[in-house]
């Protein structure tokens, strides 16, 4: 009797495909084998049939898209294998700091350093605490209430015109130094130093903050301001600088401030008479003013 035609396979022709699809290595019977070993057997077939070499079929089904890992979409990957979410601004700044920042930062500790270095007078017990007493002096001789007051005071005793104008203009910068200096200070909010001690002569809710030094704003205010409206000798004005530097350097060796502190107020009271001196005010653009102050 003859024999069944078999397939290529070994398999008889008249196997039906639900036989074939519960047989152990069919993806439905849930098989080792799967997709794979039918992709793989197929290629076998096809190279028999073409007369590829079966290792070459089996080195193209292993680079297939079944077999090649991480193939598969992105929708299909689980959530471990998902890419990390980008780092927010911030952080790659802080990662990779700029030049400038480098710099600022470099600044802000050589002037922190610096600061504590000089501050011989911060306390009692410090390398200059004797000279401390002196130092005080010299920080009311710079605040803004005794120049305030003496200048109201000359000004409501002047009996000149030519004086009148010139102490007019002279507590227009006083009011102007305050008003700046108190505006700068509650936007930067800088802390005075930690070696500071507050035992400062007559403060104020701003006085806590440390930038800009008030004290050497209106040490160069007021230098400025005399040596352009007071004829003075020679030995006298090189007293007024010298009186304005040595304000400037007592409020870094009391603790008060910072360098960077006493240096910003040096510029600003510089640039306040720049200011004074194009808003001066006068008996032709300002009559009001001089009229109340000769009334009285």
């Amino acid at each position: 009797m003859p024999s069944p035609r078999r397939s290529v396979e070994g398999r008889p022709l008249g196997v039906s495909a639900s036989s074939s699809s519960n047989s152990p290595g069919s993806p439905a019977h849930g098989g080792g084998g799967g997709g794979g070993s039918r992709f793989e057997f197929q290629s076998l077939l096809s190279s028999r049939a073409t007369g590829v070499d079966p290792a070459c079929a089996r080195l193209r089904a292993s680079e297939s898209p079944v077999h090649c890992r991480g193939s598969f979409p992105l929708a299909a990957a689980g959530p471990s294998q998902a890419s990390p979410p980008p780092l927010p601004e911030e952080d790659r700044m802080d990662l990779n700091p700029s030049f400038l920042g480098i710099a600022l930062r470099s600044l802000l500790a050589i002037d922190l350093w610096l600061s504590k270095k000089l501050g011989v007078c911060a306390g009692e017990s410090s390398s200059w605490g004797s000279v401390r007493p002196l130092m005080k002096l010299l920080e009311i001789s710079g605040h803004g209430i005794p120049w305030l007051v003496g200048t109201l005071y000359c000004l409501c005793r002047s009996d000149s015109w030519a004086g009148r104008e010139v102490l007019m203009n002279l507590f227009f910068a006083l009011l102007l130094d305050l008003l700046l200096v108190a505006l700068i200070k509650g936007l930067v909010r800088r802390r005075r130093p930690a070696h500071n001690q507050m035992d400062m002569f007559v403060t104020l809710s701003v006085d806590k903050y440390s930038f800009p030094s008030g004290h050497a704003t209106r040490a160069a205010l007021m230098s400025r301001f005399i040596l352009n409206h007071l004829v003075l000798a020679i030995p006298l004005r090189v007293l007024v600088v010298l009186w304005a530097f040595v304000l400037g350097l007592s409020r870094v060796m009391l603790g008060r401030h910072n360098v960077t502190d006493v240096a910003f107020g040096f510029f600003l009271g510089y640039m306040q008479y720049s200011i004074v001196d194009y808003c001066w005010l006068s008996p032709h653009n300002a009559p009001v003013l001089f009229l109340l102050w000769s009334q009285q």
